[in-house]
């Protein structure tokens, strides 16, 4: 649960959250130990069947994730007397014994390991395919990563199971008038495209933002809103700025509390969402859940979530991507239709679904032990 930062929620985190509680809460006769780096406050999972406990130190540097998961976590799992242990973000113990149920979102690094800090590449390339044969089962939370991890790590496919995401219950279209309070408060009264997430290489905002720029030669009316704190690596996207013709037309709202989020990206004409490689991609279905349009990947899983309901693009591709900008802003039969088909395709997804068969996994586990 190392990710579940309180005011500072964002993927693994939020899944790590939803997918943990929904399971405590779906199974009261187990008891369930949330083990953190951190302080928290254990008011924020009021369940009989729910016991926190922090165990230092704070695993926020390759060094002390080495020590966190061989040394501390083993000691406190056998302190706590733990049947499984449950990863939801991709690391395990190697000196541990206890069953393991890993999840892996994405194996990004091993595809762009120039896209994370040296020493964390490093970490990640060296342990993660150790990870991956150590647990005694995988859930992969797209198609695509399931077919990843057995061609990068020679993972059987009777290891893995492919438990798709959810997204947050909050997300629902907006009325006419909350539509007109997000285009005042994110758009100076204009109408807006929105991208979710943070900003680093891999989310290819560098190509989103020249794509911006193209477009908005011919539409004089719409605007940007980046919707995601600065991650890493964020210096090209900084240094392109200043370069930018419609630099004006561009608004960097950095990190929205979930109340926040949800009005801006109901507000939005569509969701931009270019990234080079995803394990996943929630905010795809946050804005079928919103009614609201998506331009998304041709690559990696993005396909696999989007289905029919999302305009495709090449992401190396920026005059492809300017194209459907123009195509998003314009047609007005198309945006209904993306709409139509996405709020249709966010029915195949939920956290109580993913909560459920993630929970069929871990028996799966307990059942060869």
């Amino acid at each position: 649960m190392r990710f579940v930062i309180p005011g500072k929620l964002e993927g693994i985190g939020w899944y790590s959250f939803e997918v943990a509680t929904r399971m405590a809460r779906m199974h009261p006769e187990h008891q369930f130990i949330f083990l953190f780096d951190r302080t928290v406050d254990a008011g924020a999972f009021r369940a009989p069947n729910i016991e926190v406990y922090s165990i230092a130190p704070p695993a926020r540097h390759p060094l002390l994730w080495y020590f966190w998961f061989e040394m501390a976590l083993p000691a406190a799992l056998k302190r706590y007397k733990a049947d499984l242990f449950f990863s939801p973000d991709g690391f395990c113990s190697l000196r541990s014994n206890i069953p393991t149920l890993m999840v892996v979102h994405d194996l990004a690094f091993e595809h762009y390991p120039d896209f994370v800090p040296a020493l964390v590449s490093r970490y990640y390339r060296h342990f993660s395919p150790r990870y991956a044969k150590r647990a005694e089962r995988i859930v992969a939370v797209s198609q695509a990563s399931s077919a990843d991890l057995q061609f990068s790590y020679h993972i059987p496919a009777e290891k893995i199971s492919v438990v798709y995401n959810g997204a947050n219950e909050r997300y629902s279209p907006l009325s006419p008038d909350e539509k007109v309070r997000a285009r005042q408060r994110f758009g100076e009264g204009h109408d807006y495209f929105i991208y979710v997430g943070s900003v680093h290489p891999r989310k290819n905002l560098v190509r989103l933002l020249q794509a911006f720029d193209q477009f908005a030669h011919s539409v004089a009316d719409q605007r940007l809103l980046i919707a995601g704190r600065m991650a890493w690596q964020s210096g090209p996207v900084q240094q392109l700025l200043k370069g930018l013709v419609h630099r004006p037309r561009i608004q960097f709202a950095g990190h929205l509390e979930p109340e926040e989020l949800q009005l801006a990206l109901g507000g939005a004409t569509a969701l931009l969402y270019p990234s080079l490689f995803e394990g996943f991609g929630i905010p795809i279905l946050e804005a079928f859940r919103a009614a609201v349009p998506v331009m998304t990947s041709n690559r990696s899983s993005m396909p696999e979530v989007a289905g029919n309901a999302a305009l495709l693009v090449n992401p190396e591709d920026i005059e492809e991507m300017a194209g459907a900008m123009l195509r998003l802003s314009r047609e007005e039969n198309l945006r209904q239709k993306l709409i139509a088909d996405g709020l249709e395709q966010a029915l195949r997804f939920s956290w109580d679904q993913c909560a459920s068969q993630t929970w069929q996994a871990l028996e799966k586990v307990l059942q060869r032990t």
